[in-house]
């Protein structure tokens, strides 16, 4: 039995009303990195009643996702993430639009048209830069994971403007503030931090080689994080929270 629009978010309507419910069905957002960060922020959007959603991840569900991935199961493991994705955000609404990018993103792709948010869940520095700083150009809002992996409390993240950035010695956050003040960028990017000290039981890194669909070669060091099941996915909820609220407030 398929159940009516309003009965699916009826409880959301309870707090915020049947008008931003309305608003909301009418948002695209872009969701960049479908990992533990990523898959939490996009499910959360869909169950908010997003209507459009374009989803970017070029990867496969491995095993070593399990731990803290909502769609990693051992049925789904060798599958794309994107593909995967596209079916579970569906099954919640089905009267939801999905957009699947299933390509590794590179300061050449150019960013969804008609997007009012982009929700950053991205793990390659060179990547994420390079995506913060077009969304900066086109002065598209954003809000940016920095820093969930190599952590266990989830009450240590906030939500800020990246110039207040409480901890900035965790290298992985040190070395994105480093390249966006080198293009100018120094406030303006919201961001889900942590105040915890980040820790590693031990240091797991190996040559990664991507093709991506335009034929670009991308080479580089990836560095394997802890990953709890814990940090992640909140620190998905609260980009999703975030992103919501800004659309749902924005005309006030």
């Amino acid at each position: 039995m398929k159940s009516s629009f309003n009965d699916i978010f009826s409880r959301n309507e309870l707090f915020w009303g049947k008008d931003k419910q309305k608003l909301l069905a009418g948002k695209h957002i872009a969701v960049y990195g479908l990992g533990g960060v990523g898959g939490f922020c996009v499910e959360a959007l869909a169950r908010a009643g997003v209507g459009e959603l374009t989803i970017i991840d070029f990867d496969k569900i491995s095993s070593t996702n399990i731990n803290r991935q909502t769609i990693a199961l051992h049925s789904t493991v060798g599958k794309n993430k994107a593909d995967v994705w596209r079916a579970r955000l569906s099954d919640i609404n089905p009267d939801i639009k999905i957009n699947v990018i299933d390509d590794f993103y590179t300061v050449d792709m150019k960013l969804p048209e008609n997007i009012d948010f982009v929700a950053d869940a991205i793990d390659t520095m060179r990547s994420k830069i390079a995506l913060l700083e077009a969304c900066i150009k086109h002065n598209i809002p954003v809000i940016s994971s920095m820093g969930a992996g190599n952590r266990l409390d989830p009450t240590q993240l906030y939500i800020c403007d990246i110039k207040d950035i409480k901890n900035k010695n965790a290298p992985f956050v040190s070395n994105i503030i480093y390249q966006l003040k080198k293009r100018g960028i120094e406030t303006g990017i919201t961001v889900v931090a942590s105040t915890e000290k980040p820790f590693c039981q031990e240091k797991i890194s190996c040559d990664e080689k991507i093709h991506t669909k335009s034929g670009e070669e991308i080479l580089f060091t990836k560095i394997t994080p802890a990953s709890t099941p814990f940090v992640a996915s909140c620190a998905g909820i609260f980009m999703a929270y975030y992103i919501v609220k800004e659309l749902i407030t924005e005309d006030e």
